[in-house]
């Protein structure tokens, strides 16, 4: 089967993403403005949407601040006229995305599509064609840290690694895509990278991964800290090499640890599926944005810039790259802070602190009496793709008791809350808990963590005596789903 690559504009790319790493920030900002433009230019001719935002307006001279601001839900909702290809139609897109047997397969022939988890309560469909895949295939190749630079340069290609990424492979997710689509690029991978599926049971991971024996382990902070308890218990007998991160906020404390367990280096990255290499790691642990392909805005409340050295109250982004869909100040949700000074690595990007996802593995009750690890991404991924639910909470009661939080109420929130139930409880069964109680909670507000994200799945606190009364008040405002 075909996949979305040009060489050309692979080598063009890669070219730029090179001399870029060498220029002063005065040039970067120049090389910016002239990608807006050019981008706000394709934009305000070939997509409705924007052709009717931008009506009127000189495109070459509008600053970034000038511009609307783009919400996820708004953009969906005018998805046929958002983009610039008339081929591509919501209806057929979701189409193609509710098949998982066509995951990684190129749409009519030239787009990579993805689509998002529904963090933010909302999921959407992603498309990139040859150009885009080019600029993200450069940057993920020549910025990615290289904690092993003598092995690179004698395998330049990685055929002598073994990869294995460990994440969601249910859905058209922008992880394992990106897997599939190296694999048919690189036929001599095909044997050595493998995509492992974070919904099977720990015990089955583990022996897949025993059989396997990857040196480099692509996943999530919170899989890769279960898979070193596994290492010191004994039960994970491979030690990777490398160790690369994403998708969740990666704490110095889960860094430490992993390291430490494997004795390994540890690479954190950040994307997200609206841009997917947005940022790296330097030789000193510092995340750089790659802002001469993504545009970052640190904004508050009221969507006006906060100052350097500030946590942002959400992100807007603009994507350079991406001419097929254009994503122009668009709402992220992540909360940032760019630093002031640069960096001792002598990088000319800027560095940036991210508050994202910040969910929390939960701990229960096994049924020979151990403790199992429930990831947060696995618990996500059931109840958005086997639950079609996507406004949630998850919290932890106890070592067997859930409690969900819908925003829905009446009818459709009880549905909502039957078909969370079955799905939590067959994925419990297939993980090896003792029995689980889900309890549903109607009609909750859904508050927001300090990433500007819902916390999704939250862990239950240090046990603590309760009063009888509390008690009784909680329990009556819940009943039982599944």
């Amino acid at each position: 089967m075909s996949s979305v690559f040009d060489p050309v504009l692979l080598g063009a790319s890669s070219l730029k993403v090179v001399t870029a790493g060498q220029q002063s920030p005065q040039r970067l900002a120049e090389q910016q403005a002239r990608r807006l433009a050019r981008l706000l230019a394709s934009a305000s001719t070939r997509s409705g949407l924007y052709h009717r935002l931008l009506k009127g307006r000189d495109v070459e001279r509008l600053a970034l601040a000038d511009l609307p601001v783009a919400t996820k839900s708004e953009l969906m909702g005018h998805f046929d006229e958002w983009v610039t290809d008339p081929a591509l139609r919501l209806e057929d897109l979701r189409a193609f995305a509710a098949d998982r047997r066509r995951i990684g397969e190129p749409y009519l022939g030239r787009y990579v599509v993805w689509e998002s988890s529904g963090t933010s309560g909302q999921p959407a469909i992603f498309v990139q064609d040859a150009q885009a895949m080019a600029v993200y295939d450069a940057l993920e190749a020549l910025r990615r840290p290289v904690p092993r630079p003598w092995q690179r340069l004698v395998d330049p290609l990685c055929v002598a690694e073994r990869i294995a990424f460990i994440c969601a492979t249910t859905g058209h997710f922008a992880s394992v895509v990106s897997a599939l689509r190296l694999r048919r690029l690189n036929r001599w991978l095909a044997g050595s990278m493998r995509s492992f599926s974070i919904l099977q049971s720990t015990k089955d991971l583990v022996d897949d991964l025993n059989r396997f024996k990857p040196t480099i382990i692509v996943t999530y902070p919170t899989a890769a800290a279960l898979l070193a308890e596994a290492f010191r218990r004994g039960t994970l007998a491979t030690r990777p090499r490398e160790v690369w991160t994403g998708g969740e906020t990666l704490s110095p404390a889960v860094r430490r640890h992993v390291a430490e367990t494997f004795a390994c280096s540890v690479s954190n990255s950040y994307g997200a599926s609206e841009f997917l290499p947005m940022g790296w790691e330097c030789r000193h642990g510092h995340m750089h944005a790659n802002t001469d392909w993504v545009l970052l805005e640190p904004v508050d409340d009221r969507n006006r810039p906060v100052p350097n050295g500030e946590f942002s109250h959400t992100t807007l982004i603009t994507n350079l790259a991406n001419e097929v869909q254009p994503i122009i100040r668009y709402d992220l949700g992540d909360r940032i802070r760019m630093q002031a000074e640069p960096c001792r690595c002598g990088s000319p990007f800027p560095v940036i602190e991210v508050e994202g996802r910040c969910d929390e593995p939960l701990r229960m009750r096994g049924r020979d009496g151990g403790t199992v690890t429930l990831l947060p991404m696995a618990l996500t991924t059931v109840l958005e793709d086997d639950a079609q639910v996507f406004e949630f909470q998850l919290r932890q009661r106890d070592e067997s008791t859930l409690v969900l939080r819908l925003a829905a109420t009446g009818a459709a929130a009880d549905r909502a809350f039957a078909r969370c139930g079955t799905v939590l409880q067959a994925m419990a069964e297939r993980q090896g808990l003792a029995p689980i109680r889900v309890l549903a909670e109607p009609g909750g507000w859904i508050a927001q963590g300090r990433s500007g994200k819902v916390p999704r799945v939250v862990a239950a606190p240090p046990p603590a005596p309760r009063a009888p009364a509390a008690e009784a008040s909680d329990a009556a405002a819940l009943h039982e789903a599944g």
